[in-house]
């Protein structure tokens, strides 16, 4: 078990790298110059490159990613173009807000697409599979900023029960467990939880039909054990692909949330990203994609510890 654990370490290491590496590369890629918006229309060429110099560009870029990796490491991101803050000031309370989405949206999310499955793939054929298969299909075809900008109307605008905008009342940006913060959740965790709750469904009803028809499942029938036990017994067997599988979905969820915060005003890494894409703060960008990108690794790596737990036969492979 160390041992897998600690080769699941050293496999994150070059990838980690190579995120860097990509996150790097943006500022580099992007079109334009990407000082282009702090640049005077009438700079001299003095000017310009005192200005390049002050944010590193006059140097040879291998020489600029390793000061880049320097100074993340150390937790400088760089400094925004348009606010002149410290990009991780901005950063990480985006990445707050989004955890807090993400978290809700799994709640949800995650414990229906998982009770729903299970119970699928125990009655695999009844009237109740086909819903729940129905659903689930359903919540993956639906793109996530229609089923938002539904939600609004119908609970915001029409019916007047929850806020359409913003984290809290009166636009505040901290988040504390009343009700007054908790109506602003809820509309965005739906919309947020739709697809992953659909994803989660089909995996986990595929899993547990696929399991009860495995041998060892009619060995336990035939020696009468009970039915809640036979279920534990093939919840276990299935546990290691449902890890797999909300492990992803999650990592995605704080990723794929950009649509989400855009349409309810949601400050999180979605809305900021957005911001910085019409503002070509690339620095920001490139620190909360990096930021959002070391998440996804390392969920990757817990979801790869987890499914050992449940399955020992994995790490010998």
């Amino acid at each position: 078990m160390l041992f897998y654990v600690i080769r699941r370490l050293l496999y994150a290491v070059p990838i980690t790298i190579g995120v860097t590496i990509v996150c790097f590369s943006l500022i580099h890629l992007a079109p334009g110059d990407p000082l282009s918006t702090v640049l005077p229309d009438n700079a001299s060429p003095e000017v310009a490159a005192q200005i390049r110099a002050a944010y590193g560009f006059d140097k040879p870029l291998p020489v600029q990613y390793l000061v880049w990796l320097g100074n993340v490491a150390q937790g400088d991101f760089g400094v925004s173009v348009q606010s002149r803050r410290p990009v991780i000031g901005d950063v990480l309370p985006a990445v707050r807000n989004t955890m807090i989405l993400a978290f809700a949206a799994v709640l949800l999310g995650f414990s229906f697409g998982i009770l729903a499955g299970a119970v699928a793939g125990h009655v695999e054929g009844s009237l109740l599979d086909k819903a729940v298969t129905a659903f689930a299909i359903t919540g993956v075809s639906v793109p996530h900023y229609w089923l938002g900008l539904v939600l609004v109307v119908v609970f915001a605008v029409n019916l007047g029960m929850l806020p359409a905008m913003g984290m809290g009342p009166g636009g505040q940006s901290g988040f504390t467990v009343d009700w007054a913060h908790l109506k602003h959740l809820i509309l965005p965790a739906i919309t947020l939880a739709v697809i992953p709750a659909g994803i989660i469904a089909r995996s986990v009803r595929a899993t547990v039909a696929e399991v009860r028809k495995r041998e060892f499942v009619a060995a336990l029938r035939a020696k009468g054990m009970p039915r809640p036990r036979i279920f534990l017994h093939v919840a276990k067997n299935a546990a290691p692909v449902v890890l797999a599988v909300s492990g992803l979905q999650f990592a995605q969820l704080l990723g794929g949330s950009i649509l989400v915060e855009m349409v309810f005003s949601w400050p999180g890494t979605g809305f900021l990203m957005n911001s910085a894409i019409f503002t070509r703060d690339l620095p920001v960008l490139q620190g909360t994609i990096l930021v959002l990108s070391l998440f996804f690794v390392l969920i990757n790596l817990i979801v790869d510890v987890l499914q050992v737990v449940f399955d020992p036969r994995i790490k010998r492979a």
